[in-house]
């Protein structure tokens, strides 16, 4: 997996926690701020916090690995997670003495895409895509300063073998994914996550922000931004955004190898046929209601 990509329990390296003890948000409005200290009921958004920080990777999580997570003081932690599991939303192993999600939370999840028909019709548009270009195919939306992959479709047979399941997280500032999706965003939202995302980042800023405005850039004139070799060294990724009316931003990418996947092909075929199939299902989703 790219060192781009991230799953829930692993932050980037050099980035600061939210610190809802100190009640932040992570897209880069403060709870104590206006509007948002009324409207943001803070135990609830520690409660999400907590569940949200388990992954497939690290489905056992402790207390101490939930602080280090969240941010979130150890007492609260350690009353919040009782009252999830009393809830059923999380699982006790007394033997582990550590927690991991149960079944109630996929009802959760499952609700929110089940009937989501911009979805359903993008696996079959993106297995189609996959097929024609020996790609890999991405979906993803945005959750808070991350890309996370809601759907994903290989070439058969599989041109590239990666390991980004759904719930996959992907640095919105450092991914094609995720300038492909800050170009879809209303400038003012736009505007917090990079105010955000540069507290984050520190002395790295300069150059991140520079490739943030290229890729934002691309997407503006041709429909699509392209990394080639950056997010790793062999593969070509490009992104577009997928805006249906009602529905959050969605992110399109196809994936593949670098030596099949050179400039020429990207700006004279793949590139055009991903914008079209962005809007292929635009058009699908508008009909289908």
């Amino acid at each position: 997996m790219s060192p781009h990509a991230r799953q829930a329990e692993t932050p980037a390296s050099g980035q600061e926690k939210a610190t809802w003890g100190e009640t932040s948000l992570d897209d880069g409005r403060n709870l104590d701020s206006g509007s948002a200290s009324q409207a943001m009921v803070v135990p609830l958004a520690r409660s999400l916090a907590i569940l949200a920080a388990f992954s497939p990777h690290e489905p056992w999580l402790g207390n101490q690995e939930l602080v280090a997570e969240t941010g979130i003081p150890a007492p609260t932690v350690s009353r919040m997670a009782r009252s999830l599991v009393a809830l059923g939303y999380l699982h006790y192993s007394p033997q582990r003495r550590k927690y991991r999600l149960a079944a109630p939370v996929l009802s959760l999840g499952y609700a929110a895409i089940a009937h989501s028909n911009v979805q359903l019709l993008a696996r079959l548009e993106m297995q189609a895509f996959a097929n024609a270009s020996e790609t890999y195919v991405v979906l993803g939306t945005r959750d808070r300063l991350d890309v996370i992959v809601l759907e994903t479709c290989a070439s058969k047979p599989a041109s590239v073998d990666l390991k980004l399941y759904a719930g996959t997280r992907l640095r919105i500032a450092s991914s094609p994914m995720g300038w492909a999706m800050l170009a879809a965003l209303p400038e003012l939202e736009r505007f917090y996550l990079l105010g955000n995302i540069e507290r984050k980042t520190g002395r790295d800023w300069p150059n991140l922000r520079r490739r943030i405005s290229e890729g934002i850039s691309q997407v503006h004139n041709v429909g699509y931004c392209v990394s080639l070799g950056e997010w790793e060294p062999d593969l070509t990724i490009l992104a577009v955004p997928l805006v249906v009316q009602d529905h959050t931003p969605l992110v399109l990418a196809c994936i593949g190898r670098s030596a099949r996947l050179g400039r020429a092909r990207v700006e004279r075929e793949l590139g055009p046929r991903l914008v079209a199939a962005a809007r292929h299902l635009q058009e699908q989703a508008i009909v289908a209601g």
